[in-house]
């Protein structure tokens, strides 16, 4: 975890040494931003992708990515068009399965995926995943003095540190799909995962509205015990105030 700070930290640092190098004119007139809008909230809505996941894993319906962040942002003064941007949040990763038990409670060194297509199965799985999580952002306003109408980009570093991990399934079946029991069977653990994480991410667009990517670059789960995934997300980020 410290290394991971230490990292975000350096970008971080590095962001603003670049930013203040940029040189500036004596006679430029000074802009007051005392009263521009900073974008301090944003929610994130996006589709979840695993890479480097084996096809012996089933995906099933729409995985989905939310998070939450309040952010402080500093202009730099030599530099009105470029911001430093930090604060907490909430992340959670929803990927979805199709008949397939996730053993996320069992006591066994790897972490089973099964397939039950082939016998009494549930018709719907969840992974439910969250995050404390800290952003750093290095952001770029093209018009500082109407952020709220201007063209944006950033890109960053997410920290986050994991609060829960569970499994939710719902509507138990035969295997031809005919309905045994209809109730929802949560599981919840966390000893086959990575507690910390480092996620790269990058967000442009204009006003309050953002596309967004972020690529999980540490593993979702511990060495050995499953496959190498790094969750990514793509979608929209709304942000205010």
């Amino acid at each position: 975890m410290k290394k991971i700070i230490l990292f975000a930290g350096f970008i971080s640092l590095a962001a603003i040494v670049a930013a203040q190098d940029v040189p500036s004119s004596a006679k430029k007139e000074k802009i007051d931003l005392s009263n521009r809008s900073n974008d301090h909230f944003m929610i994130q809505l996006g589709y979840l992708g695993w890479s480097k996941k084996p096809d012996s894993i089933q995906r099933g319906g729409i995985s989905k990515s939310f998070n939450f962040y309040f952010m402080l942002d500093f202009p730099f003064k030599t530099n009105p068009h470029m911001s430093v941007a930090f604060g907490p949040g909430i992340a959670t990763d929803n990927p979805r399965f199709k008949e397939t038990y996730i053993g996320i409670k069992e006591n066994t060194p790897i972490l089973k995926f099964t397939n039950q297509a082939d016998t009494n199965h549930f018709k719907k799985t969840k992974l439910a995943i969250a995050y404390l999580e800290a952003p750093i952002e290095l952001r770029f306003t093209k018009d500082p003095l109407h952020n709220d109408k201007s063209f944006k980009w950033a890109i960053g570093v997410k920290v986050g540190t994991m609060i829960n991990a569970h499994t939710r399934s719902k509507e138990l079946q035969d295997k031809n799909d005919n309905t045994i029991q209809d109730y929802t069977l949560k599981e919840s653990s966390k000893k086959f995962f990575n507690s910390n994480r480092l996620s790269l991410m990058a967000r442009v667009g204009f006003g309050h509205l953002f596309l967004y990517g972020s690529y999980q670059a540490t593993a979702l789960f511990k060495d050995g015990v499953a496959a190498p995934i790094k969750p990514f997300a793509i979608g929209v980020t709304l942000s205010g105030l």
